[in-house]
């Protein structure tokens, strides 16, 4: 596991605050797909939840999201993740944005905020986002 020794209950809930930052990016668009959860839940598995729970913690995530009004809450925990795992975060939400082949103002905006709120250098950030951008092309 990626997180830090907690109990289950709040290392649950850890991941679904991550995993409702990832379904944000997924619905600013306005065009959720299963395309971007098949992302979402590809990305738990690989952080360290197993995939019946997965389905779990991504319901949950979507109930939170849906009712949240920002997302600082979401990204406070993986802020205070490992270099490592926050790289795997970023990418992951560049691959929820280009899973339709083209990135929106909305999008891109969200992930210029999430460079300063989760201390991501910007060529870091930019780099990151030009190797997803060519996977999707």
């Amino acid at each position: 596991m990626f997180l830090k020794k907690k109990t289950d209950k709040a290392q649950s809930s850890d991941f679904v605050k991550i995993t409702a930052l990832l379904v944000h990016a997924a619905k600013i668009d306005q065009n959720y797909t299963i395309e971007e959860e098949i992302i979402i839940k590809k990305t738990l598995i690989e952080i360290g939840i197993n995939e019946k729970d997965s389905d779990k913690i991504l319901n949950q995530a979507k109930q939170i999201e849906a009712n949240s009004v920002q997302i600082l809450e979401f990204t406070k925990k993986v802020k205070e993740m490992d270099n490592s795992i926050k790289i795997k975060i970023v990418e992951t939400l560049w691959r929820i944005i280009y899973s339709n082949k083209k990135a929106d103002i909305y999008e891109t905006s969200l992930m210029r905020r999430l460079e300063g709120l989760l201390y991501i250098d910007s060529k870091i950030m930019g780099s990151i986002k030009e190797k997803i951008r060519k996977e999707n092309l």
